[in-house]
């Protein structure tokens, strides 16, 4: 990128408290001169803040800088950050200040969205507006306001100002840059009270979401029930639906950290769309013209985190319409197609209107065949590789149509915009692969909660097709190339690393992203991550539907069934249950020498069939991703459950599944065992050589043809011999249908996909 040198700031809680947790640019020894500590990156008032940007700005201009990148952090969309470094003549790699304050502002976008007619959701955008005009409903109480306090409003813009709202507005503007309050956050809330009273009046049974302003990543949020969730008359509901308004308003505010005096405490209230899927637009510009790369499908999440987060472009939607031969599959594709290209024009539309100049992403949440812009994050997002896997950008020369360059990177492309801007010619977007995928692995317990100050010790690495972006984590020490112990601190949140994978549709990236995970080994001290749960989470989807749309609701019920999986098999004993199968298979026959032989063929299997079961046992997650990936190999009706495959053919893939299949090199406890791997593979040679002398692979058409006239015919004198070791082979094995039997008593199975690739949620 051209870029010769650089620096980094360390603030003292990641040099001393986390020491152990540090970026991969220290661990490489990066010169320690170009190590700048700061006390922290932010500082917790508006008086700190403000201190912390000076001192950035001496950093830069002492040190030779002429850049800032601030990554993903949200001091990317810190508007006075931006604007210091712009005044002080700085190059800033990212939206310019004017954009961060027009798109990055949740109330300002609204209001431009509106202008340019973008979707959006019904609800209020001007709290802090309609509270100045409360307390002073006038231009001449407001120029009463502006003389008291001495706010710097020009006459030329509140002459030019056509409404009252727009007057307080700049009243209000003048109030944030002399750093005082006109109200207190006790008056706000009595504004946003009676206007949330307002929509409540109006829709009893929706509830509302607060938003700040300058939130992000989640933060800055919270939900009002409905007055319908309360008991009484309908006033006595109304009023404990607003009741928390004032506390919730201050948790909005102090999460953002927007309680200091002087700073801008505007947050929006809109009616909250329950059942949604979250899509967003990448967007990039350069003040001129503006583009997009597709979308990223990121409804699959909790606690307002992202956990997986899906490439959706028009390509990949129309291959995926030409593949369907389902009329209710093919509609709803159909219906995102037509969304997707809406959105990719509004996204664009929207950031031509607030002058983007970088790189941004225009989110959107979708409520059956409707969307509603929610946001514009005016920063590059952790999960943009997605649509960088998907799309690459080429410029060419106008004046010379065989000069140009592509470009696969946003970070590298931010790069360029920041340097050149307006020069760079509008670009054309090229196809790469044809669809992505991203897994968040996280610090995390079971249930999916932040689990910090583990340690790494070991981490495997990368296979073919995997990209990792892991923090530097997996670098190895430069001298001794060994991997390096790293402190998951979580000082600013639990990602450990983001996990990609591509494919020829969105399957193949389901199923390379399995792969990865599967072969993935992570161990360490005190370590809890979320991999198990994407591992089984992946698998779930691949054998419902790959193609299914998950709403953002959907991760919590899947919790909750895995729950259930785990709290029924933690109540069977598979020792009991094997040893009633092999009761009753001696009470068929009571020769002794067939008994004998059933006790020694049960009592070689016992270890080949427990330990997998027990593995699944022990790890809800994988049991979950197991019995979706395989209901094809099993049918359930009111008498039970029944083998649609061979059961040894489905304990080999389990085994592999289990990333416990033979190989070389794996101690015992990860790998299955050789002698029963012995007995595995002497049973699928068995299988290979009997299909191939019957010319049959379907499982329930061999049973019959053993038993018909084909197995005479073709088998002759050796056919008791074939039925006998076919008996053997398949003794035991009915201690797999405990599996799928869980998943029917729990109900497992009753959260699926449906024909229009929603999820049903029981």
């Amino acid at each position: 990128m051209g870029i010769e040198d650089f620096g980094i700031l360390l603030s003292e809680k990641d040099s001393i408290t986390y020491a152990n947790a540090l970026s991969p640019e220290l661990r490489k020894h990066l010169n320690p001169s170009r190590v700048h500590r700061v006390q922290d990156y932010t500082g917790a008032t508006k008086e700190e803040r403000n201190a912390r940007i000076a001192q950035i700005v001496q950093i830069a201009r002492d040190n030779g800088y002429d850049s800032i990148f601030a990554g993903y952090g949200f001091m990317a969309e810190d508007e006075a950050m931006v604007s210091a470094m712009e005044a002080a003549g700085l190059n800033f790699i990212g939206p310019c200040s004017g954009t961060v304050e027009s798109a990055g502002r949740k109330d300002l976008a609204k209001r431009t969205a509106l202008e340019v007619n973008v979707s959006v959701t019904p609800g209020i955008d001007n709290a802090t507006t309609l509270t100045l005009l409360r307390l002073h409903p006038g231009e001449k109480q407001l120029q009463a306001v502006i003389k008291k306090y001495g706010l710097k409003v020009p006459k030329a813009l509140m002459n030019a100002a056509s409404t009252l709202d727009e007057k307080a507005e700049l009243v209000l503007d003048a109030s944030y840059t002399k750093g005082i309050d006109l109200f207190s956050v006790d008056q706000l809330a009595e504004t946003l009270a009676a206007e949330i009273g307002k929509i409540f009046r109006k829709n009893p049974d929706n509830r509302i979401r607060l938003k700040a302003i300058g939130g992000g990543g989640g933060k800055g949020q919270r939900i009002l029930d409905a007055p319908v969730h309360y008991k009484g008359s309908a006033a006595k509901k109304l009023n404990q639906a607003v009741k928390p308004v004032a506390p919730l308003l201050r948790e909005v505010l102090s999460e953002v950290k927007a309680t200091g005096v002087g700073d801008n405490k505007n947050v929006l209230a809109e009616i909250n769309v329950e059942t949604v899927r979250h899509l967003e637009i990448q967007v990039i510009g350069n003040g001129d013209w503006c583009t997009t790369l597709g979308g990223r499908d990121c409804s699959v999440q909790m606690n307002e985190q992202k956990l997986l987060e899906v490439s959706v472009t028009v390509e990949e939607l129309t291959e995926a319409i030409e593949r369907t031969d389902n009329k209710a599959e093919r509609k709803t594709l159909e219906t995102d197609l037509k969304m997707l290209k809406e959105m990719e024009q509004e996204a664009s539309r929207f950031g031509g209107a607030v002058g983007l100049d970088s790189v941004s992403t225009f989110e959107c949440i979708i409520d059956r065949n409707r969307h509603y812009f929610m946001e514009m994050n005016t920063r590059v997002q952790v999960e943009h590789r997605v649509s960088e896997l998907c799309y690459s950008l080429r410029f060419t020369n106008p004046d010379n149509s065989d000069d140009s360059f592509t470009v696969d990177s946003i970070v590298e492309l931010m790069v360029l915009l920041a340097r050149h801007g307006k020069r760079l010619p509008k670009p054309v977007r090229e196809r790469r692969e044809p669809a992505s995928l991203e897994a968040r692995m996280n610090a995390t317990d079971p249930a999916l909660k932040p689990h910090a100050g583990g340690v790494i010790t070991q981490w495997s690495d990368t296979i073919e097709g995997e990209i990792r972006d892991d923090q530097g984590i997996c670098l190895h020490n430069p001298d001794t190339d060994v991997f390096m112990k790293y402190h998951l601190a979580g000082a600013y949140d639990s990602n450990i690393a983001l996990l990609l994978s591509t494919g020829g549709g969105r399957a193949e990236s389901y199923a390379q992203m399995a792969e990865i995970l599967r072969q993935t080994r992570l161990s360490g001290e005190n370590l809890s991550t979320n991999i198990e749960f994407l591992y089984g989470l992946v698998n779930w989807l691949m054998g419902n539907n790959a193609e299914a749309r998950p709403a953002t609701n959907f991760v919590l019920p899947y919790l909750t069934a895995v729950g259930q999986l785990k709290a029924l098999s933690d109540n069977i004993d598979i020792v009991y249950a094997y040893n009633e199968i092999q009761k009753y298979q001696l009470e068929q026959n009571t020769d002794a020498a067939y008994q004998s032989a059933v006790k020694e063929i049960m009592t070689r299997k016992a270890s080949l069939l427990a330990r997998a079961i027990n593995r699944l046992f022990a790890e809800p997650h994988y049991l979950s991703g197991w019995l979706a990936l395989n209901q094809q190999h099993f049918a359930i009706s009111k008498d039970g459950v029944e083998w649609l495959s061979n059961p040894v053919r489905v304990l080999a893939n389990l085994y592999r599944y289990l990333n416990m299949d033979a190989r070389g090199g794996i101690p015992a406890l990860y790998a299955i065992w050789d002698h029963d791997d012995e007995l595995l593979q002497e049973a699928l040679e068995f299988y290979d050589s009997l299909e191939a002398e019957l010319g049959i692979s379907d499982w329930q058409a061999l049973g019959k043809a053993l038993k018909g006239k084909k197995g005479k015919d073709v088998f002759g004198a050796r056919l008791a011999d074939i039925e006998a070791a076919h008996h053997g082979f398949q003794l035991g094995f009915d201690i797999l249908l405990i599996l799928p039997y869980i998943g029917r008593r729990t109900g497992f199975f009753n959260l699926k996909v449906t024909a229009g690739l929603g999820v049903s949620i029981p």
